[in-house]
This record gives C-alpha cells, sequence and structure tokens, in this order.
C-alpha cells in the first residue's frame, strides 16, 4: 500500500518549523509522527467520528509532544478516506514510518 508521498514532506516541514521538533532526530519525529497516525487509525476502528477526532485524541493521554497534536486535522482525512478493509489489516503507523524515515534521508 503506498501513502500520499506528498503529504508526508509537508507534514514534516510543518512539524520541523517548531523550535522543539527541531531539535529532535528523523527518528524520533517520523516515530511521533506514526503514533498519531495510529491513533487515528485506532480511533477510526472504534469508530469516533471524524469531527470529533481532535478532541478525543487530545484528551487522551498521547505518546507524542503536544505539539504532535496540529498533524491530527492533516492526517485524519487520508486515514478517514481509506476503506475499512485497510483500516482493520494494515499497519498505517508503520507504513507512514517507514515512508517518513526514506523521505528524511
Amino acid at each position: 500500500m503506498t501513502i500520499r508521498t506528498a503529504l508526508i514532506p509537508v507534514l514534516t516541514a510543518v512539524l520541523m518549523a517548531s523550535p522543539v521538533v527541531a531539535a529532535e532526530s528523523a527518528k524520533e519525529t517520523c516515530g511521533y509522527q506514526a503514533d498519531v497516525v495510529a491513533a487515528i487509525q485506532q480511533a477510526r476502528l472504534d469508530r469516533v467520528k471524524e469531527r470529533d477526532l481532535s478532541d478525543v485524541l487530545i484528551t487522551d493521554e498521547t505518546s507524542w509532544p503536544e505539539n504532535y497534536n496540529a498533524a491530527i486535522p492533516l492526517i485524519a482525512p487520508w486515514i478517514y478516506d481509506q476503506k475499512m478493509k485497510v483500516i482493520r489489516n494494515e499497519d498505517l503507523g508503520a507504513v507512514w514510518n517507514e515512508q517518513c524515515l526514506a523521505q528524511s534521508q
């Protein structure tokens, strides 16, 4: 399965603009992005409505720094556009991490 590769560099650039993220390595940044993707995927599996997604994920205890919450509305449409078969059977977080690391080299 392929990810819209144009989305990854844009998101990475947006997140890297933050001074906190600039000090992080590409591995850490991609890992946090992958965590966001995995959380959105799980929310979709849990039937959270896209319009409620940010509120639900932000109120939950997250494994990523707060500035990565800005990525939720950017990534959510891509995940919510996927068929449920993909959501149930693919690890989108792992795919995102792999593509992100490839982009940052």
